[in-house]
C-alpha cells in the first residue's frame, strides 16, 4: 500500500493514503509479528476537543491538483464509499496533526474532518462497527473515503483491503450529551467475536454506490428462534406515514418469503447482518416489533457464515431509499439498500 508525503497549503506534512487492494511486498503492510488480540483493541474513547475555526488543520489545501475545505465546525457528518488502511510503513511517522502514527491505536485519516474528530465506522458486509479518532489527512482517491490504522481495520474484518464502509461523526454535542453511546458499546447489529474470515461485501452503502447482488447466492431462513440473545435496543413503532408496499413474492400466506435457495431480484433493505443465526433471528423479531408495517417483508438470508435481515423486495431504489429513511428515523438504524439481480 503506498502512501506518500505530501506538504499542502496549510504548511504541514500530509500523508497520502494510496493504499492497494491489499499489502504489496516490499511496501506497506501489516507487521510481521502483529498481536494475537489485534482485532480486540478498545474503540478510541470520544472526549471533546477544541476545533480550530480557521488556520493549522483547518486551513483549505491542496493535493494532487485537487483542493479541500476541511470541516471547522460541529455539524453532524455522514458518508459511505470505500475504506482502505495503512500500516507498518508508517508506524510512529508523524500524521498530519502532528502526533505519531500508531498502528495499533484506533484512529483514521479523513481529507475534510477536523483534526481531531470521531467517528463511528460500520462495515455493512459484517455488521461491525468501530470508533475511531481521526487524526490524519487522506485517503487521497476518488473512491476512498477514509484511511484506517491496522488495529480499526482488523476490528472491521478489512485487512483483505479496500471494501465499502459508512461512517457517521460523533460531534463534540454528541460527547457532551453522551448521545454517541450505544447499549451494547458500540456494535449494534455485530456478534462480539470477530469471524476469521472478512465476508466480502455485496451491499450498497445507504443512499451512495450501487454494487449488484445475484439473485441466487442466498437461502432464505424461516425458522423461530432457540436461543436465548442478548437484549437489543428497544423499538418504537414509527408513527409516521405508512411504508411502501414491497413487491409481492408468492401467493401465499407467508409473502415475504421467496422460495427456497433463491433471492427474488430487486431493492431491499439490509438493515443487519450477524455471523450468528439467533441473533439474526432475534434482531428480525425486533426491527418486526417496532414496525409491525415492515414484518410481512423481513427475511433472513444466510451465505457462508453471515445471516442478513432484509425487507423487500422493492419495485425501486427510490421506493426503497424512502422506505430505509424511515427505518433510520423510526428505530434508530442505519439501513442499507441492496440490488438483487
Amino acid at each position: 500500500m503506498d502512501r506518500a508525503l505530501v506538504v499542502a497549503a496549510l504548511g504541514i506534512a500530509l500523508l497520502l493514503a494510496g493504499c492497494a487492494s491489499g499489502p504489496r511486498s516490499g511496501r506497506d503492510g501489516a507487521p510481521s509479528h502483529p498481536p494475537a488480540n489485534v482485532a480486540r483493541v478498545p474503540d478510541a474513547e470520544p472526549r471533546i476537543e477544541a476545533i480550530r475555526s480557521s488556520g493549522g488543520t483547518s486551513k483549505p489545501y491542496t493535493v494532487l491538483g485537487r483542493s479541500y475545505a476541511p470541516i471547522a465546525d460541529d455539524r453532524p457528518f455522514r458518508e459511505s464509499g470505500l475504506a482502505s488502511w495503512y500500516g507498518s510503513k508508517f508506524h510512529a511517522q508523524s500524521t498530519a496533526s502532528g502526533e505519531p502514527y500508531d498502528m495499533y491505536a484506533m484512529t483514521a485519516a479523513h481529507k475534510t474532518l477536523p483534526l481531531p474528530s470521531y467517528v463511528r465506522v460500520r462495515n455493512p458486509a459484517n455488521g461491525r462497527e468501530a470508533i475511531v479518532r481521526v487524526n490524519d489527512r487522506g485517503p487521497f482517491h476518488d473512491d476512498r473515503v477514509i484511511d484506517l490504522s491496522y488495529a480499526a481495520a482488523a476490528k472491521l474484518d478489512l485487512l483483505r483491503g479496500v471494501a465499502p464502509v459508512e461512517i457517521e461523526r460523533i460531534t463534540n454535542e454528541d460527547i457532551r450529551t453522551g448521545a454517541w453511546r450505544r447499549p451494547d458499546n458500540g456494535t449494534a447489529l455485530a456478534d462480539a467475536a470477530p469471524s476469521r474470515v472478512a465476508p466480502r461485501g455485496e451491499a450498497l452503502p445507504f443512499a451512495e454506490q450501487s454494487v449488484a447482488v445475484p439473485a441466487a447466492i442466498t437461502t432464505p431462513v424461516v425458522a423461530a428462534p432457540r436461543a436465548e440473545v442478548s437484549e437489543l435496543p428497544a423499538m418504537t413503532p414509527l408513527a409516521a406515514a405508512p411504508l411502501p408496499t414491497a413487491a409481492p413474492l408468492a401467493a401465499t400466506s407467508s409473502a415475504a418469503e421467496p422460495p427456497p435457495g433463491l433471492a427474488t431480484a430487486g431493492f431491499w433493505i439490509q438493515l443487519g447482518a450477524f455471523s450468528q443465526l439467533d441473533g439474526a433471528l432475534a434482531f428480525r423479531q425486533k426491527v418486526a416489533r417496532g414496525m409491525p408495517d415492515l414484518a410481512p417483508v423481513l427475511n433472513v438470508f444466510s451465505e457462508s457464515n453471515t445471516h442478513r435481515v432484509q425487507a423487500g423486495p422493492y419495485a425501486s431504489r427510490d421506493v426503497a431509499r424512502g422506505t430505509a429513511e424511515q427505518v433510520r428515523n423510526g428505530l434508530q438504524l442505519v439501513p442499507m439498500v441492496v440490488e438483487r439481480r
